[in-house]
């Protein structure tokens, strides 16, 4: 069985969608995906992970810091964006990666001379778990802000919250 919950921050209303151990996904209101596939999931608002995600998202908004890998959670994708979400995972508060930074990790874990940036780009497009899965960190490597699956305002705001600078 499948669960859900509402839950307001500062960018929006989110739908935390959880497998009832696990939190398998966040719906941000202004995305595609928000309140869509929602038919296979219960509402239910007491499941520990859920609380537990909340406090985190209410943390974070604090600026207090906390760590994604507190959280249980259950990336779903394939082997290949698995392997970018946890390099996301990976980039500290405050601080961003390129999507070139990220294709010449891959590359090398792979063997391989290249990466394709926009094979990576669309990877991280896809993330299931944002703020969590921090892929608002990942810019151009020019420095640019680059593109948002949530949209460009809310990148902006989260980027400003963690007082990360970026070239419009």
């Amino acid at each position: 069985m499948n669960y859900y919950t509402l839950y307001n921050c500062s960018i929006g209303n989110l739908i935390l969608k959880s497998d009832g151990e696990y939190l398998i996904s966040i719906d941000i209101q202004s995305s595609k995906n928000f309140i869509s596939n929602n038919e296979n999931y219960v509402l239910k608002d007491n499941l520990p992970i859920f609380y537990n995600t909340k406090n985190w998202i209410h943390n974070y908004f604090l600026g207090l810091k906390p760590n994604p890998k507190d959280l249980k959670l259950k990336l779903v994708g394939s082997e290949f964006s698995k392997q970018i979400w946890q390099i996301l995972l990976n980039i500290p508060y405050g601080e961003t990666m390129s999507y070139k930074q990220i294709a010449q990790i891959i590359a090398k874990e792979k063997g391989l001379n290249n990466m394709s940036y926009r094979a990576v780009g669309n990877a991280v497009g896809h993330n299931p778990i944002p703020i969590i899965v921090p892929c608002h960190r990942v810019i151009s490597h020019n420095g640019k802000i680059g593109g948002y699956a949530y949209g460009i305002k809310i990148k902006k705001f989260l980027l400003t919250l963690e007082n990360i600078q970026y070239k419009d």
